[in-house]
């Protein structure tokens, strides 16, 4: 006889593959009583999976949602991790906007209540990208609290942490009590994810870098949602160059201010890039490469006058550049 939880499987093979069985025959094939297997189906039951019985001399079982397909046996970490796969797998594939959505609907609807409520709870929005640097992993438990706090409109406590992922401590320099925010969005751009919150606190909108935030338990407060600025998260997540970003992991890094402001500089830069405000509509942009050079043609691509360019390296190679340049165009 087979082990109960292999039993309980086959169960739910043999129950997905007719629309009803009798009980009779339904315990013969898994080699059990119709005693076992009323047990079985209970424990299906339990396990939140819908399976409906017809009673009489005559009776038998089918399932009571979920068409000819067996529900999903999924565990929660698996379901987290269909729900953000079909959210962002369709990222720069043509005519699949909303294919992933889709698909997502109808995994979760052969899944038992507890485990669909877990993948709609974490609802995220993907931005497409020309730039993906992959960000620093994000635990799922981190996951799992911000999207439930977005969907349900609860307030979240979280700390700070610092860029390699450390908590800080009271009676350090830059400790920060936890903070209470308004989580309205979660974000996927550019290999990093983003959190759109409103600080009631300060009456201001922010973004946070959710691979820097450390989630407290729930607070089952709920907020008033608003409105983020522009009415477009996409459009207000990048073009915001205070993101909470660091410069990605380059063999060179280098800067330079441009004679653009920061909005126009985010929705371009390289994911992994820092922009911070400078003097009268300039931006100081950070980013690196795999060369100095290839610093170089990113700042060009801005079409912009630069200045206070460094390091010293990064000069050299704007300079090869613009003699390269000017030999091929031949002046």
């Amino acid at each position: 006889m087979a082990t109960t939880s292999a039993r309980l499987l086959t169960l739910l093979s043999l129950l997905g593959a007719r629309h009803r069985w009798r009980a009779a025959e339904l315990a013969d094939r898994l080699s059990v009583s119709t005693r076992t297997l009323r047990r079985d189906v209970d424990a299906l039951r339990e396990l939140g999976y819908p399976v409906d019985a017809d009673k009489g001399p005559d009776g038998g079982y089918r399932l009571g949602s979920g068409g000819h397909l067996p529900p999903l046996l999924l565990d929660d970490e698996q379901a987290i991790a269909v729900a953000i796969a079909l959210q962002t797998c369709t990222l720069g594939v043509v005519d699949l906007a909303d294919a992933g959505p889709r698909a997502l609907a109808n995994i979760a609807a052969l899944m038992p209540a507890q485990l669909r409520a877990e993948i709609e709870a974490l609802h995220l929005t993907a931005i497409r990208s020309d730039w993906e640097f992959p960000g620093p992993p994000i635990p799922a438990a981190t996951l799992r609290a911000v999207g439930s706090a977005v969907r349900n409109s609860h307030q979240l406590r979280v700390e700070h942490l610092t860029p390699d992922g450390r908590r800080l401590q009271p009676g350090d320099p830059h400790f920060a009590p936890p903070q209470r925010l308004d989580p309205h969005h979660l974000v996927s751009w550019a290999g990093r994810w983003y959190l759109v919150s409103y600080l009631p606190g300060e009456d201001r909108w922010c973004i946070h870098r959710v691979d820097r935030l450390h989630t407290h338990a729930p607070t089952r407060t709920s907020f008033t949602r608003r409105e983020v600025p522009g009415s477009d998260v996409a459009h207000y997540i990048k073009t915001s160059h205070e993101r909470g970003d660091t410069p990605a992991r380059w063999l060179c890094m280098g800067s330079a201010v441009m004679a653009l402001p920061p909005g126009v500089v985010a929705r371009w830069a390289p994911g992994g890039a820092v922009i911070e405000h400078a003097d009268h509509e300039k931006s100081r942009l950070t980013l690196g490469a795999w060369s100095w050079a290839g610093i170089a043609g990113l700042l060009a691509t801005f079409d912009a006058d630069l200045e206070d360019v460094h390091p010293a390296e990064l000069r050299h190679a704007c300079a090869t550049l613009a003699r390269r340049y000017e030999r091929a165009s031949g002046t």
